[in-house]
């Protein structure tokens, strides 16, 4: 059976997470054996995919029921489509037990799929897409054999470390096999120099893991979203005709949750600091029928305005303009999945924090007296979760931890001096805890919940 190797950190960032996940409190409480278990568990489980593509069905167009079955038409015909696959498998969606717009697709994998003598070479980030269902677009491959033609079944490698030479006809680096596939293009197609080729270069026939492709599927009722990212809407708990901020909204998924849990009644702020980054909110919203959406490019960390109290249809704003903020703060991506390789030094890694503090100044300032400001991230460190959630208790006494609902993550994480009653308010989606010694998730009353990306959320309500 083909598995993943463990993500590969460099040195520094792996003792970095290591004594995160060791600290004097932790060890404390479960021991040194413990410990270094859950970390060695967060490493290996941290290069494979989530067991469940999790979807967003867009409730407020169309009951879950009447998606369910569209998605399903649909995933069935792609599969008849896919004549060259080597089995038929049976589709499973599942609605999650305690979610109302979530539906579940359970992932199949690590599979044994035999390695070819033909090879593709693909960039990192495609080959995670590939871990995840999607087949390989033309963009992502780096490398083909000499004289590969359209037809031609190979083997897909991810090039871990970005050393490959586009154009290469072999290569002898770093790489980790993903399955195979059925190339589209001649290889002269692929690195044609006048017009380069678009769409897919090659379907996927035995991926590593299986699990559909949503490329052009149902796309306004079926918006592909990590678990996690779905439960911070809800525990922001939007109402109808609020006013609610999304700081750093990019690429929309969750502002176009948040004006969906509205019913579209209201006014939802998103603010990115990238132009082309706003062009995708907006189209994302037209797509799922919003318009109660308002983006702007703009830096969150100028968003209140230094002028007297005025009504502002675009940022800067007047303090205390909000009913609700979101704070999907900027952050190091280590809670990812899949992520094989990471080339970040542990100086990137930690300079997120300063920004997050900014970024939760302004956020405080925006929000209204007895609103609520939900603050998350999708990494696992404690420098940028539990400790900024003890950094802004201390500095904002006007703030106070609120229970979360669904809460369906683990507790936060001992090593930032909070409170147990405080931690059980957190709700940190520990993957690590819920991943078994052969690759897979252990069983849980649902296990979608225990086997997601690394997540953290926190929910204070202004007094």
């Amino acid at each position: 059976m083909s598995i993943l190797p463990r993500i590969s950190l460099k040195p520094e960032v792996a003792d970095f997470l290591r004594s995160v996940f060791m600290n004097k409190e932790v060890l404390a409480a479960v021991g040194h054996q413990e410990a270094e278990c859950r970390f060695q568990k967060l490493l290996a489980c941290l290069s494979h995919p989530p067991s469940y593509t999790c979807v967003r069905a867009s409730t407020h167009l169309a009951p879950l029921e009447e998606i369910k079955h569209k998605l399903a038409e649909e995933l069935k015909k792609q599969q008849q489509m896919c004549s060259s696959s080597a089995e038929e498998v049976s589709l499973q969606i599942l609605p999650h037990p305690r979610i109302p717009d979530v539906l579940l697709l359970p992932v199949d994998g690590p599979r044994a799929v035999k390695r070819l003598t033909s090879e593709v070479v693909v960039g990192a980030q495609c080959g995670s897409a590939v871990l995840r269902g999607a087949h390989v677009f033309v963009p992502g491959i780096v490398a083909s054999p000499k004289y590969m033609k359209a037809g031609d079944v190979v083997s897909v490698f991810a090039d871990l470390e970005g050393k490959c030479t586009r154009g290469a006809t072999s290569f002898q680096g770093q790489s980790v096999f993903v399955g195979n596939g059925v190339a589209q293009l001649d290889r002269s197609s692929i690195f044609c120099t006048n017009e380069p080729a678009k769409g897919i270069g090659v379907r996927m026939v035995e991926p590593l893991y299986q699990s559909p492709s949503f490329d052009g599927v149902l796309p306004s009722l079926a918006f592909l979203q990590n678990l996690p990212s779905v439960v911070v809407g809800h525990v922001l708990g939007p109402r109808p005709g609020e006013r609610i901020l999304d700081m750093c909204a990019a690429p929309g998924g969750k502002t176009c949750h948040i004006a969906a849990l509205m019913g579209d009644q209201g006014e939802v702020v998103a603010l990115d600091r990238i132009r082309n980054k706003i062009d995708r909110i907006r189209q994302n919203a037209q797509m799922l029928h919003l318009r109660s959406i308002k983006a702007f490019c703009f830096n969150s960390t100028q968003a209140v305005s230094s002028e007297p109290a005025q009504e502002a249809a675009g940022p800067p704003f007047s303090p205390e303009s909000f009913d609700r903020v979101l704070l999907d703060a900027p952050c190091s991506g280590l809670g990812q999945r899949p992520n094989m390789c990471s080339t970040w030094s542990l100086k990137e890694i930690c300079s997120y924090q300063p920004l997050q503090r900014k970024l939760f100044h302004a956020a405080v300032r925006l929000l209204k007296k007895g609103g609520v400001l939900v603050y998350s991230t999708c990494t696992v460190t404690l420098s940028e979760n539990e400790e900024q959630v003890a950094w802004a208790l201390d500095t904002f006494p006007c703030l106070t931890l609120q229970s979360q609902e669904p809460h369906i993550g683990a507790e936060g994480m001992l090593g930032a001096g909070l409170s147990p009653e405080q931690l059980r308010l957190l709700q940190r989606f520990s993957p690590e805890l819920n991943w078994d010694q052969t690759g897979t998730a252990a069983p849980l009353p649902c296990r979608a919940d225990g086997d997601t990306i690394g997540f953290f959320i926190a929910k204070f309500l202004k007094d």
